[in-house]
C-alpha cells in the first residue's frame, strides 16, 4: 500500500471495504462500465463488481462514510448503451420543432435575466429537456440541425449548441438519464456570467485586449454568484460551471486544476464548449469547419482536453459531421446524409455537384464506406476537404428541412 502526492492510496480491488471512496482505477474510465469515476463502495457486492474490471484502485482516505449514508455505488454507476430508435428524416423534422421551441425559451430565460437579474434555472432545464429526449432517440439529427442553423443572439445560441454536445457526447460514453440532464444544463449555463461583465467587452466586434480578457474571466464568478442567488442549483451543475475553463495540463482558470482534479462533467462542458466556439462566426472571424475543429482538438489532446474524451467526441459527432458540405477527391461536392460508425472518414453522401461544379440532373447517394470503383479500388473516392455553407451556392438545410 503506498500513498501518492494527492493523498490516495494504491490498494488490490479486492482489499476495498464499504465506505472507501474510488477517486481513481487502474485504467482508463471509458474502457469499464462506470459512468463517472468517482464513486463509494456501499457493500461487498460492489467490491466484487469492481474487481470484475479493475486490479488495483486508488482510494481517498479523507472522503470515507458510514455506508448506510451512501447515494452512489460501482453497481449504480454502470455506463448505458443508448441506441437510435427512429430514423435521421423522422427525427430531423421532430428535432426541429423542439429547437425553434427551446430558442424561445432560453431566449426568455437570458431576457429575464438582462432585466432583473434572475436566473430561472429550472426553465432553462425545461428549456433544454426535449433537445436530450431528441439526441436519445437519433444522435445524428439535432446535431446537424444545430450546424446548419441560422444563428442570432450569440450567448442563448450558444446555450443551446452547447446543451447539445454535451449531451451527444454524454449519451455516446453511456451516462445515465439523470447524470445527462445536469451535464446539459450546466453546459447551457456556462456562459450565465457574461450578463455582469460590461457589455463594451461581450458585445465587441474586435479581438479583446489583455485587459479585456481578465474581465472577461470574470465570468465564471459572476455564473457562480448569479447559480447560488437561484437556489437549489445540483452540485454537478455547479462544478461546470466553476470548472469548465479548466484545462488538463493545468494551464486553465480560474484555479489552475489539473487531470482528474477537474471534475468529469466539467471535462466534458470545457472540450464542447471549446468545438463549438471554434465552429461559430465571429465579428472578427469565420468559425472554423468542424473538421479543422477536431484536428486542433485532437493536437491538443492530454494537454489542454483529456485524450480519452477528445476520441470518445471524435466518434460521437464523426470528422464530418451529418449536415456538412464536402469535396471529393473526383471534385464533386456532396452533403454528409449519415455517419459510418466505424469508417468516420467515410461517411454515406449525397452529391450535388460534378467535378466541373455543375448541378447534377439528379441527386446520388453514396456511402463512401462501401463505395468501389469499377477497377475494385474502395480507396479511389475520398473527402478530401470540408466545405462552408454557401459555397457553390450550397446550403445544407434546403436538403434536410
Amino acid at each position: 500500500m503506498s500513498i501518492d502526492h494527492r493523498g490516495l492510496i494504491e490498494i488490490p480491488a479486492s482489499k476495498l471495504e464499504p465506505g472507501m471512496y474510488v477517486a481513481e482505477i487502474d485504467r482508463p474510465w471509458l474502457e469499464t462500465p462506470f459512468a463517472t469515476q468517482g464513486f463509494y463502495v456501499r457493500s461487498a457486492e460492489d467490491t466484487a463488481y469492481v474487481q470484475q474490471h479493475c486490479d488495483y484502485v486508488f482510494v481517498d482516505p479523507r472522503r470515507r462514510r458510514p455506508p448506510s449514508t451512501m447515494q452512489t455505488a460501482a453497481t449504480t454507476a454502470q455506463r448505458q448503451h443508448y441506441r437510435n430508435h427512429t430514423d435521421l428524416d423522422r427525427e430531423i423534422a421532430t428535432a426541429k420543432d423542439d429547437l425553434e421551441s427551446a430558442s424561445e425559451a432560453v431566449a426568455k430565460v437570458f431576457g429575464r435575466l438582462r432585466t432583473n437579474g434572475h436566473l430561472d434555472v429550472p426553465g432553462m432545464q425545461r428549456a433544454i429537456n426535449p433537445l436530450i429526449d431528441s439526441v436519445l432517440r437519433n444522435d445524428e439529427a439535432l446535431a446537424a440541425l444545430i450546424r446548419m442553423r441560422s444563428r442570432g443572439d450569440y450567448f442563448y445560441n450558444r446555450a443551446l449548441s452547447n446543451a447539445v454536445w454535451a449531451a451527444l457526447l454524454g449519451r455516446h460514453i453511456g451516462l445515465e438519464l439523470a447524470t445527462l440532464k445536469r451535464l446539459a444544463l450546466g453546459a447551457a449555463l456556462v456562459d450565465v456570467g457574461m450578463s455582469k461583465v460590461d457589455s463594451s467587452i461581450t458585445d465587441s466586434d474586435q479581438p479583446l485586449t489583455d485587459e479585456q480578457h481578465v474581465q472577461m474571466r470574470e465570468h465564471v464568478l459572476h455564473g457562480m454568484e448569479l447559480l447560488k442567488q437561484a437556489g437549489n442549483v445540483d452540485r454537478d451543475v455547479l462544478q461546470i460551471i466553476a470548472n469548465h475553463h479548466e484545462r488538463y495540463d493545468g494551464s486553465g482558470y480560474p484555479r489552475g486544476l489539473i487531470q482528474d482534479e477537474i471534475p468529469l462533467l466539467a471535462r466534458i462542458v470545457g472540450l464542447v464548449d471549446t468545438y463549438d466556439a471554434m465552429i461559430t462566426d465571429k465579428p472578427w472571424a469565420p468559425g472554423r469547419s468542424s473538421f479543422n475543429a477536431m484536428q486542433e482538438l485532437a493536437d491538443a489532446k492530454d494537454e489542454l482536453f483529456q485524450g480519452a474524451l477528445v476520441e470518445q467526441f471524435l466518434q460521437a459527432v464523426g470528422l464530418f459531421p451529418t449536415g456538412s458540405i464536402v469535396e471529393l477527391s473526383s471534385g464533386e461536392v456532396g452533403i454528409v446524409l449519415q455517419q459510418n460508425p466505424t469508417r468516420r472518414l467515410r461517411p454515406k453522401l449525397t452529391l450535388i455537384l460534378d467535378a466541373d461544379k455543375r448541378p447534377l440532373d439528379e441527386m446520388v447517394i453514396i456511402d463512401l464506406g462501401s463505395y468501389a470503383k469499377e477497377d475494385g479500388n474502395s480507396a479511389a473516392l475520398w473527402i478530401t476537404q470540408e466545405l462552408r455553407p454557401g459555397d457553390y451556392g450550397i446550403q445544407p438545410d434546403e436538403y434536410f428541412l
